[in-house]
């Protein structure tokens, strides 16, 4: 991607948003999200970097028990909660946001599904909060290089632990990305 060109940018959903390195923003440094709707209306994705050491059925007193991830999906709504899954086939409503990962779909449904054993702890990924941009606002972002692009690999979301999936990112993108993604995060250890 070239920067400051917006010829270059394009966001669907299905692409990965790579934090820059040097990004300040407390809730996106060193992060990746995952975008799931692009409209005219602005832009949502989740986190899926920043676990939370909670669990679903802490948040939700009638979910079965499970150890399925949870994460802060982001500084929006931060009173919502939010799904991505690998079995869109099993849940009614789900949207398919990129190959082998799914968004929402029938909670109660989902309830009865883990709670039979149907869906397993690892085909689900729970998120507090939301990641949004009205209106221009990412591509805005993305001029002043906050960002890097990336397509979406079911297995970043359901393979790669979260704590080295940015440094997985920059390295899978190959090139200088490569140096970059071995930076360490505080700029007094270079």
């Amino acid at each position: 991607m070239e920067k400051g060109n917006s010829n270059k940018i394009e966001i669907k959903a299905g692409t990965i948003l790579v934090a820059e390195p040097f990004m300040l923003d407390p809730n996106f440094k060193r992060s990746v999200v995952l975008i799931c709707e692009h409209n005219d209306v602005g832009t949502t994705g989740f986190i899926l970097n920043k676990p939370v050491d909670i669990k679903i059925h802490e948040l939700v007193p009638d979910f079965p028990e499970s150890k399925a991830a949870v994460h802060i999906g982001g500084p929006v709504a931060v009173d919502s909660l939010h799904f991505l899954h690998n079995v869109g086939d099993l849940l009614d409503n789900s949207q398919e946001v990129c190959p082998g990962v799914y968004w929402g779909g029938d909670f109660e449904k989902l309830k009865f599904l883990m709670e039979t054993g149907v869906i397993q702890d690892q085909n689900i990924r729970f998120f507090i909060g939301y990641s949004g941009w009205s209106k221009g606002q990412l591509i805005e972002e993305m001029q002043e290089t906050s960002w890097l692009t990336e397509v979406m690999d079911a297995n970043y979301l359901f393979r790669v632990k979260p704590f080295v999936l940015w440094q997985t990112v920059l390295h899978n993108k190959g090139n200088t990305y490569t140096v970059i993604a071995q930076m360490p995060d505080a700029v007094s250890l270079n």
